[in-house]
């Protein structure tokens, strides 16, 4: 019997919360884009670094959530015969420059807050205050609208929602600060407010980053153990052994994966193909598979040592 290769697709069911992610960014980006115009004014009035600092945040935000809604309605063109997966993976890319995004944005809010440590300039703080808890009512509008996108799925919102959150709690900072430049004329609370949101940009902007580089670079799935998915198909009797196992993802809850799976000489080919697909699905949630099943007395068709 010559060895089989053999393709399967189901349904790819993280098509349904396409539509309900999209709403959720394009709604999230006109309010995010608009108060950051605001921002940015009143940073420029009231001299104040954590408005600005804020404002930087809201601009990698609003270029985040405007770079999701695009990469989402890209993702949705067809299929093509030289792009066999459609413009899936441009989710990822998007997610990858929003991360880096974030870190710039952090370096250089440190450079300005190093320089008013040395030298605080007058702030007006009522303007400011004003401001920043107008933005924070802003920003947890938006993160509410995020929160029923699909981000625990999609990286795209989940980096999208970091973005917010982390503004959120800018918002609080440049509150905080101006209170205390208000009530007991602490100049320096500016920088600092400044630093603190700078350290939470540095940190989601890292984190989006190693999560996207690490699919671009066809890493294992987080939530997949590769271990348990070669141990419950070498479960199935009459496998001999599995080999050439690889998983990826090809963007944000669309793994797949490919094998080879020997089998002994009275085992048959269909059931064990039917009963591995089976398995990668209800167990491992794998729903796209490429899996080619050889009897044991052929041998692998892999040339000699490239099969692992």
């Amino acid at each position: 019997m010559g060895h089989h290769h053999h393709g399967h697709s189901h349904g790819h069911s993280h098509g349904h919360s396409h539509t309900g992610n999209k709403k959720a960014l394009l709604s999230s980006f006109i309010l995010i884009a608009a108060f950051m115009i605001v921002e940015v004014i009143g940073g420029l009035l009231t001299n104040s670094l954590a408005l600005l600092s804020d404002a930087g945040h809201m601009l990698s935000d609003a270029a985040a959530l405007g770079l999701s809604f695009f990469a989402i309605k890209l993702g949705e063109k067809k299929v093509s015969q030289e792009k066999t997966y459609g413009y899936k993976r441009f989710e990822i890319i998007a997610a990858a420059l929003n991360g880096l995004t974030l870190i710039v944005i952090s370096l250089f809010i440190f450079y300005e807050a190093i320089q008013r440590f040395f030298a605080p300039p007058e702030v007006q703080s009522t303007g400011m205050l004003v401001i920043s808890v107008t933005g924070l009512v802003v920003n947890i509008i938006a993160a509410w609208i995020l929160m029923h996108g699909d981000k625990d799925e999609n990286l795209n919102v989940r980096s999208a929602f970091l973005h917010v959150i982390g503004d959120m709690l800018g918002s609080v900072g440049a509150i905080i600060a101006a209170l205390l430049i208000m009530f007991f004329g602490w100049g320096i609370a500016d920088p600092i407010a400044s630093v603190i949101v700078a350290v939470l940009i540095l940190v989601s902007g890292f984190q989006v980053t190693k999560d996207s580089f690490h699919i671009l670079m066809e890493g294992a799935p987080t939530q997949i153990d590769m271990n348990q998915v070669k141990a419950a198909l070498g479960r199935i009797p009459l496998v001999k052994e599995v080999h050439d196992l690889h998983i990826w993802t090809i963007t944000s809850g669309y793994p797949v994966l490919s094998c080879h799976i020997t089998i002994s000489d009275e085992g048959v080919h269909d059931e064990i193909l039917s009963q591995s697909q089976r398995i990668l699905h209800d167990e491992f949630h794998i729903e796209h598979s490429t899996i080619q099943v050889e009897k044991e007395t052929n041998g692998c068709p892999c040339p000699h040592g490239t099969c692992n």
